[in-house]
């Protein structure tokens, strides 16, 4: 009897528990699942985001967003600025990583350093880079100046070959900080017993970090070009606040142009056939990514 009891007992909490996800759920289904639902159905109208009498289009925006190019220039855009993302980010929180794990003075004064700018909201710091990049008197430009160059012709912002790794470079200064905190936390998880034995065996510090250090925080790597990836296949902010998607449309990302479409242009309609083309493509790039990511992981 009593174990008939207890077995009972165990069967019920569980199924009461469920209870406490219903409001999540509900929050979920409100605020993300009813709005992508909702988006799929847009994007097959000439819905303008203000007036509800609209007409079903089919796949006319589809069509649209192809045949004007401005899909695939906003593709390779965002490619573009994801992957100086992901490359610079990395290779550069890696090393600072590598050098503040050394023990050296001063160590978490210059992890601090590095972090600060995270800190700040991407508005604040695309005003400010918007200053350093000025023409002519900007801090770029004045440092140009100093070496003899002609930084009064210098506008970063203002040229279509440079306009997007100037933005690409201020979300990097940003986010560099959280890239090197995610490798530094992974590296002090390494068990120093491998590294010592293979001091024991004659390896470099070269070799030490090729074969033994960067095999075993692999899935701290895989972290951080997610993160990475992530944030660039969503980059909006500096576009909209630096450049305006300017100049031309050198700077015009996935997301500015969605947000231009549907705010700017009131083509909600084509604005959510261009936001189903960019869910399937960052879904793709996404799984690629991760499927060879987690190849690449090593065990220990």
């Amino acid at each position: 009897m009593k174990n008939k009891n207890k077995k009972s007992g165990m069967l019920v909490m569980p199924n009461r528990m469920y209870i406490f996800a219903v409001p999540a759920l509900l929050l979920f289904s409100v605020f993300w699942i009813y709005p992508v639902l909702q988006l799929f159905y847009y994007s097959f109208t000439n819905f303008n985001g203000i007036n509800y009498n609209y007409d079903f289009v089919g796949f006319k925006n589809f069509a649209r967003i192809i045949s004007e190019g401005s899909l695939l220039n906003s593709i390779l855009n965002t490619l573009l600025y994801t992957l100086i993302i992901v490359v610079v980010s990395n290779v550069i929180g890696l090393a600072l990583a590598f050098m503040l794990n050394m023990g050296l003075k001063g160590t978490r004064f210059y992890r601090t350093a590095v972090y600060i700018p995270a800190l700040f909201s991407a508005i604040v710091v695309g005003f400010i880079w918007s200053y350093v990049y000025m023409p002519s008197s900007g801090m770029v430009a004045s440092i140009v100046d100093l070496f003899g160059g002609e930084g009064k012709w210098l506008n970063l912002l203002g040229n279509y070959q440079t306009a997007l790794v100037s933005i690409a470079a201020v979300d990097i200064w940003k986010n560099i900080g959280t890239t090197m905190i995610i490798y530094l936390a992974g590296l002090q998880t390494v068990n120093e017993s491998y590294v010592e034995a293979g001091m024991i065996d004659g390896c470099t510090d070269w070799q030490l970090i090729k074969y033994i250090k960067l095999p075993l925080i692999s899935t701290t790597i895989t972290i951080n070009v997610v993160l990475n990836v992530i944030a660039g296949l969503k980059a909006f902010d500096f576009s909209f606040i630096m450049t305006n998607g300017g100049p031309g449309r050198a700077t015009n990302t996935l997301m500015f142009s969605i947000f231009q479409m549907a705010f700017n242009d009131q083509m909600m309609g084509k604005a959510s056939a261009f936001s189903v083309v960019s869910f399937a493509v960052i879904v793709l790039i996404t799984i690629i990514m991760l499927i060879h990511m987690n190849r690449k992981e090593v065990e220990f």
